[in-house]
């Protein structure tokens, strides 16, 4: 029976039936046992002053409800709650005064007179009202607290997985468009490479397609993604361009977001190596510095003036970084000297992903 209760009435009981047990104990506890001679009337008097505050107390929430008091401004809540366990209380006092009255199931000796004892029974019953509503007033005000932080954490996971996949619905057409380009390049001046070109593009976008799952990926399989793109990018560029890779074996187990180490050398290819006539080296680095794993894509060529944060290169990997990582990786353009630019990852060896 008690799992059908709900916690509200779980709640009434328990307060009103502890008022009760309170009061039963003192009476019967510390009273002169020669003067207590109607045990059984103290005891009904107070099964119907319970019965009675319950039934107060209920009716006082239906209209905290109704009049949707806990929406008010908080100047409006304090004073329509003052006055709402005014009213309940006064008419608590009277209903008690006037059964108990009628009904002669007070004590013998309670002589005091009626003005008395309405309005002592008003104040009594004024100060559990009171504590009734602060109870009920800060339930609900935690609650709703507690709702609106769950709803604001669901609101920006859902944000940023919307972020997230924005941002990869923007990484493969960019992708695409560039190594189309590449492959366009092909087709008159070598059939032969471009279908070997064909080969490359349809073994990156498979992988893509699967890396379109993950929110990370193995360094091991993103270099080979890599590997497909500057594959495809050498039978454009041919001695132009020259590529260095410098892998620490032990970091391609390494978790990196997909498609990000691509996006970096796809730019450093696009803005550094084809502004150059005689091309230059695209070198790639991975290795463990302290307790972070750190990847540099150097290329041939200088940052003209302030980075564009704007790019959508550098602001894609930009942005997952922060989705991922949450402030724990890093992300770094700068020009290393006169003719190498230099882009800088910095994630933690262990990353903890808030976003599955």
């Amino acid at each position: 029976m008690m799992k059908n209760l709900s916690r509200y009435w779980m709640c009434q009981l328990g307060g009103w039936g502890a008022w009760f047990a309170t009061n039963a104990f003192f009476y019967f506890s510390l009273s002169d046992p020669d003067k207590e001679k109607e045990p059984l009337r103290y005891s009904g008097l107070l099964l119907f002053v319970i019965v009675l505050g319950i039934f107060f107390s209920h009716m006082m929430r239906l209209c905290i409800k109704e009049y949707k008091l806990l929406k008010m401004p908080i100047q409006r809540q304090i004073f329509y709650f003052l006055l709402l366990t005014a009213i309940f209380s006064v008419l608590y006092s009277s209903v008690l005064v006037s059964l108990t009255t009628l009904l002669d199931i007070h004590l013998k000796e309670d002589n005091i007179p009626l003005l008395n004892k309405l309005i002592g029974n008003a104040i009594t019953i004024f100060i559990l009202f009171l504590i009734w509503n602060l109870i009920y007033y800060i339930y609900h005000y935690v609650e709703r607290n507690r709702k609106q932080e769950l709803d604001t954490l669901k609101l920006e996971s859902t944000v940023k997985e919307l972020e997230l996949k924005t941002i990869k619905s923007h990484i493969n057409p960019h992708f695409i468009f560039n190594a189309l380009n590449s492959i366009r390049a092909l087709v008159d001046e070598n059939p032969a490479r471009a279908r070997t070109a064909i080969t490359e593009l349809s073994n990156i976008l498979r992988s893509s397609m699967q890396a379109e799952k993950l929110e990370t990926v193995p360094l091991e399989k993103e270099l080979g993604i890599v590997k497909d793109y500057l594959a495809l990018e050498k039978m454009r560029f041919e001695e132009r361009l020259n590529i260095e890779m410098h892998i620490d074996e032990d970091t391609l187990s390494q978790p990196v977001p997909p498609m990000m180490l691509q996006t970096l050398v796809e730019n450093a290819i696009k803005h550094g190596i084809s502004k150059k006539i005689n091309g230059g080296v695209v070198r790639i680095v991975s290795d463990f510095v302290g307790d972070h794993h750190v990847l540099l894509v150097q290329n041939t060529g200088q940052l003209n003036g302030v980075v564009n944060s704007d790019g959508f290169g550098i602001k894609s990997t930009q942005d997952r970084l922060n989705l991922l990582y949450q402030g724990k990786a890093k992300f770094d353009i700068k020009n290393l000297n006169s003719d190498i630019v230099e882009s800088k990852v910095t994630m933690p060896v262990h990353p903890v992903l808030v976003i599955k």
